[in-house]
């Protein structure tokens, strides 16, 4: 498989509400029985923080996306940019990419975890807001290996279904230099409402988009990218 192909990608989700009480008296009760078993003796208001894993209690707010230019020039040329803010446009824009770019039987989509979390989170909420599902992401019907998708920790896996590796994890573990952040996931939503600072949270969300592509140099035994093949591009670019 050409790397030009892949399409690397991370999202970051935060709770649809900065606060439990914003939730009508039904969704607080749907709330509460999804996440019975998670929360145990934790009660759902205080449960809600994490409400953005699921999507049906949360949005996202950026999704970052990578692709490789070409492998064959001297230096390679790998183009990150983000879309964000408003969840319906910055999925119509994703989606627009996806057809325009990325739409050929050979392109692959890759995430960390993408298809327990990415791939399915995106396809959800694009059902919640109407959108026609891009190619990449109708999988109904397909053989296993007819879906376009890419998995690091499916690859680290090595046929092992117990086994979950975060990306923290897995980089470390294959001597990646992990990026300079300052910021976790589980401080994404305390960012987004309470500092208002999407712009920290759009960074953050890049620097896993380039991990994950470490992650693939890795495993085909290509070197790692460094500093000057790395290009932060707008959306728009």
């Amino acid at each position: 498989m050409k790397l030009e192909n892949i399409l690397f990608l991370d999202i970051e989700t935060v709770p649809l509400h900065p606060n439990y009480d914003d939730l009508s008296e039904e969704a607080q009760q749907l709330f509460a029985d999804k996440t019975s078993y998670q929360r145990k003796e934790t009660s759902a208001a205080d449960f809600y923080e994490r409400a953005g894993i699921w999507a049906e209690f949360g949005k996202i707010i950026c999704l970052s996306v990578g692709y490789f230019t070409s492998l064959q020039s001297k230096p390679r040329q790998f183009r990150v940019t983000s879309f964000y803010g408003e969840e319906i446009e910055l999925l119509t824009n994703f989606s627009q990419l996806l057809n325009s770019h990325f739409s050929r039987p050979h392109h692959r989509l890759c995430a960390h975890n993408g298809k327990e979390f990415d791939f399915p989170y995106i396809a959800r909420r694009m059902m919640v807001h109407g959108l026609e599902l891009p190619q990449a992401l109708q999988i109904a019907g397909k053989k296993p290996w007819e879906v376009p998708h890419l998995d690091t920790m499916e690859l680290w896996k090595f046929g092992d279904y117990k086994h979950y590796t975060s990306l923290k994890l897995l980089t470390h573990t294959l001597n990646i230099p992990s990026p300079k952040t300052d910021i976790d996931g589980s401080q994404v939503a305390q960012v987004y409402y309470r500092d208002n600072n999407l712009e920290r949270i759009v960074r953050y969300c890049e620097q896993d988009v380039l991990a994950v592509a470490q992650v693939i140099l890795r495993f085909a035994r290509h070197p790692l990218l460094a500093d000057n093949e790395i290009a932060h591009l707008s959306a728009k670019e």
